[in-house]
């Protein structure tokens, strides 16, 4: 990208700054709704998984049905019944679903952090302590999710929907506010 095409965007976005605050601000407030009702958030989440994997699943069907020829047809067919059969078993079961995945999280979490810790302390790269900590920290989430099973699977799913919707609206709020700050040296593009 050269130097005017990118003060071309940087202008466009100058423009558009009041969009990227009001994204932020509109994120932010869904996060605190999230934050505030956990466990709505939490089955809300989850039936938006179901229904995305129950849609995904109709979709891989076709697509199997569609390229019979081509070969994998069998493979793309077990993933569509799996799709469609998981996808469903959630959407009619939200609460299990919320149990299951939240067991999932706490197993990536304890697994990733331990092994974050274990690389980190074993190579001692520089600055390796941040890894640690980073470690420390993902597989102290992960025991938590683990020792509070199940009521953990009634709030921690909305509550990392919550907390990723407040620093996401966030971060939009300051980058408009930064935007807006910049000097335009180049006309500005207007999109139609």
């Amino acid at each position: 990208m050269n130097s005017t095409s990118m003060l071309m965007e940087l202008g466009y976005l100058r423009h558009n700054w009041g969009w990227f605050l009001a994204l932020g601000i509109i994120q932010i407030v869904i996060g605190i709704v999230a934050l505030g009702f956990m466990p709505a958030a939490t089955i809300g989440t989850v039936l938006v998984f179901g229904w995305l994997m129950l849609v995904g699943g109709i979709v891989e069907a076709v697509y199997a049905f569609r390229s019979r020829g081509g070969g994998g047809f069998l493979l793309h067919l077990a993933g569509a019944v799996l799709g469609v059969l998981i996808g469903l078993l959630v959407v009619t079961h939200p609460v299990a679903g919320a149990l299951a995945w939240t067991l999932l999280f706490a197993s990536l979490f304890t697994v990733g952090g331990l092994f974050h810790v274990i690389a980190a302390a074993s190579l001692r790269y520089p600055k390796w302590g941040w890894s640690v900590f980073d470690g420390a920290i993902t597989l102290l989430l992960g025991i938590m999710l683990w020792a509070e099973w199940p009521v953990s699977g009634f709030w921690f799913l909305g509550l990392a929907l919550g907390v990723s919707l407040v620093l996401r609206g966030w971060s939009h709020v300051m980058f408009a506010l930064a935007v807006r700050k910049v000097k335009s040296q180049a006309p500005i593009r207007r999109v139609a």
